[in-house]
């Protein structure tokens, strides 16, 4: 028997896109159960669900999952990567704030300083425990294919970046969301406060983005594409303020600390990013009382000024396009008003 090619990348960050390529002496068989023998540990009602949001393509069409898989076929499918709802699990009594909700999705606005995942140092308290919390109460859905184990998440915030996350109730609308974010027809965008006025006021910036060599926990441009992910970003100058300017970004994929690592290449990292070098004064005099102005911006906004404040998405099952904005934080709308007071105080100087 001949091996059979898989290959299996992440597109996102809750988003898995899996490659196979079917033996030249392929007989026969429906797709669905070719696909449950093919990749163990996911369930037929997954890959059905994943069939009938679209999100199963072979030879670049969509298909049925009666469809017979013929030899050489290549077979391409989008799955969102679930929650593990276990014992690693607490649920907590966590204030959600819910923008939206129906029997098959949720809008919630994330707060800053919010962990989505649990993961190292970050054993409990994150948003996913809240939400074990919320759907083990009386909001638990009980039978079917609403069960809690098939809840989850197919995008991420960084703990201090605030804003909208859309979250499935269910596999099909799980496998409908995840298909979105692959093919790009969600929309998110974004607003960041940066150091400096970005030339040209408006661009797009497509890099490959990669670990950095000398420090795992940050990202960085790289040239190889064997070396990193494709990620393109869309951003607009909204406001200036000479030594900060509040800007627009809008995703067109979505990688791991893109903005801000896009923002830092070009030269305007968000302000008061400590990661990636925002945290200090970019632009700006030496004068002791601008050095003192800065400080106190920072204790205003103790985080990276950013924020995901549009949300635009396809519902699952009615098909009705949804869209869902968030107000500027207080934090950053703070940050905001000094910086343009201390412009306004200081025309001599900069006009």
């Amino acid at each position: 028997m001949m091996s059979e090619e898989q290959n299996r990348e992440e597109v996102d960050s809750n988003v898995d896109e899996v490659m196979i390529v079917a033996d030249p002496g392929q007989t026969p068989i429906r797709i669905d159960k070719y696909l449950q023998d093919k990749m163990q540990g996911v369930t037929r009602s997954k890959i059905q669900n994943a069939i009938k949001a679209g999100s199963v393509e072979v030879g670049g069409k969509k298909v049925k999952s009666n469809y017979k898989v013929r030899p050489n076929d290549e077979i391409q499918v989008i799955l969102p990567k679930p929650i593990k709802w276990g014992e690693t699990i607490v649920p907590q009594d966590i204030p959600l704030d819910i923008r939206y909700e129906d029997d098959d999705l949720m809008v919630i606005h994330k707060s800053a300083g919010m962990v989505v995942h649990p993961g190292v140092g970050n054993h409990d308290g994150t948003l996913v425990n809240a939400l074990a919390g919320y759907f083990g109460g009386s909001n638990l859905p009980t039978s079917g294919s609403n069960s809690i184990d098939r809840m989850g998440l197919v995008h991420r915030l960084d703990k201090d970046t605030s804003g909208l996350l859309v979250i499935g109730k269910t596999e099909f609308a799980l496998s409908h969301l995840a298909q979105q974010f692959f093919k790009h027809t969600i929309d998110r965008e974004y607003l960041a406060l940066v150091w400096g006025e970005p030339d040209p006021p408006k661009a797009t910036i497509q890099s490959y983005l990669g670990r950095s060599l000398t420090n795992r926990t940050q990202y960085t441009v790289v040239e190889d594409e064997l070396m990193g992910k494709h990620a393109i970003t869309h951003y607009e100058t909204y406001k200036q303020l000479f030594y900060v300017s509040l800007i627009k970004c809008k995703l067109e994929t979505g990688r791991t600390h893109q903005i801000r690592v896009h923002m830092k290449h070009r030269g305007h990292p968000i302000f008061n990013d400590e990661k990636y070098g925002g945290d200090k004064i970019v632009k700006g005099t030496v004068f002791n009382k601008y050095k003192q102005f800065v400080l106190n911006c920072f204790d205003l906004c103790q985080r990276q000024a950013l924020h995901a404040r549009f949300l635009g998405f396809t519902h699952p099952v009615t098909g009705e396009r949804m869209e869902f904005e968030a107000e500027m934080p207080e934090d950053m709308q703070a940050v905001m008003k000094k910086w343009a007071s201390y412009i306004d105080s200081r025309k001599e100087l900069i006009g």
